[in-house]
C-alpha cells in the first residue's frame, strides 16, 4: 500500500477527527510500518502484560495460534499491508487504553476456553458471548458520549427524528460520537447511507464538553477501558447509522432520515405481525 493510497483519504471527514493528530507525521512519511513503530516506541505502548506494542508482519503470526493470544503474549500485532490493518495500528496508537484493555479481555476468554496451557490452538477454544462482544467493539464500535440520558434514551430506541432533526443543535454540545472500530473507519472511507455503528454510550458531566480535544481523548481512552475491564455485552451496543449524525453528510432533509431501510424503527419483542 503506497503513501499514495494513503493521501487519497478525505482526512477532513469528521469521522476521521480522532486520528489526525496521529496520522498527520505518518502521511508525511514515506514508510507507514515503520512510522507507526516510532510513534508506539515513542508514546511507550505496552499490552496488558507489560510487553511492548510492535507492529509485525503477519508471516510472524504462527499458523494456528489465535491472532489475540499472540499480541497477549508476544507484543506483537500482525499487520498486513491494507487499510483495515493501517486503520487498526492508529486506532491503537490513539486508544491505547481500550485497544490493551480489549487484548486482555479476548485473550483471557481464549485462555479459558482451552485447556492447554500457553498459547492455544484456535481449534480448541470456544469463542463464548464475551469475545464476541469484544471482537465486535474492536471492529464497528462508535463511542457515544452525552450528557443527557434523554438523547442516549432516544437513540437506544431509534427515535431518529427526535435525535438527529428536533434536537441537531445540541450535537457537539450535548452530545458527541467517537468512532472506534477500524473496520467501520475502512468503511468510511468511501462512506455509504446504510453504515451503521455499534454505539456504546458513554455519561459525560458538564467538564469533558469544555475540555480541548486532546483531553477529550485521553478521558475517553480512560473511561471506556476501564468500563470494558468489568467487560462487555452486545446487549450494550445500539445501532447508530453513522451518517445521520447531524453535519456528517450531505442533505440530510426530512426524506434522508425517513429511510426506514437505514433509520429502522425499534423492533418491540414479542410482536408478531397480522395474521394471514
Amino acid at each position: 500500500m503506497s503513501p499514495q493510497i494513503l493521501k487519497l483519504i478525505d482526512w477532513s471527514r469528521p469521522w476521521l477527527a480522532p486520528l489526525l493528530p496521529t496520522v498527520e507525521p505518518i502521511l508525511a512519511g514515506a514508510n507507514w510500518h515503520q512510522d507507526i513503530n516510532e510513534i508506539a516506541t515513542r508514546i511507550g505502548l505496552e499490552n496488558h502484560c507489560g510487553l511492548p506494542v510492535r507492529f509485525v508482519a503477519q508471516a510472524d503470526l504462527p499458523l494456528g495460534t489465535p491472532y489475540e493470544a499472540f499480541i497477549s503474549a508476544t507484543g506483537g500485532v500482525p499487520t498486513r499491508d491494507n487499510l483495515h490493518d493501517f486503520f487498526n495500528a492508529l486506532v491503537w496508537l490513539t486508544f491505547p487504553k481500550i485497544k490493551t484493555q480489549l487484548n486482555a479481555l479476548q485473550a483471557a476468554e481464549i485462555f479459558k476456553h482451552t485447556a492447554s496451557p500457553g498459547i492455544p490452538h484456535p481449534h480448541g477454544a470456544s469463542r463464548g458471548k464475551l469475545r464476541d462482544a469484544a471482537t465486535i467493539f474492536d471492529e464497528n464500535a462508535a463511542l457515544l458520549v452525552a450528557r443527557d440520558a434523554q438523547i442516549v434514551d432516544a437513540l437506544c430506541n431509534h427515535r431518529w427524528h427526535d435525535v438527529f432533526q428536533t434536537r441537531r443543535a445540541a450535537f457537539g454540545s450535548d452530545w458527541e460520537v467517537w468512532p472506534f472500530g477500524h473496520a467501520l473507519m475502512e468503511k468510511l472511507v468511501t462512506p455509504y447511507k446504510s453504515i451503521t455503528a455499534h454505539a456504546l454510550p458513554v455519561m459525560a458531566g458538564d467538564g469533558f464538553f469544555a475540555m480541548p480535544f486532546e483531553e477529550k481523548r485521553r478521558w475517553l481512552d480512560a473511561v471506556a477501558s476501564r468500563h470494558l475491564a468489568a467487560g462487555v455485552s452486545t446487549a450494550e451496543f445500539t445501532p447508530l447509522p453513522i451518517l445521520g449524525i447531524p453535519g456528517w453528510w450531505h442533505e440530510q432533509d426530512d426524506a434522508f432520515y425517513g429511510d426506514t431501510t437505514v433509520f429502522r424503527p425499534k423492533k418491540v419483542r414479542g410482536a408478531v405481525g397480522p395474521s394471514a
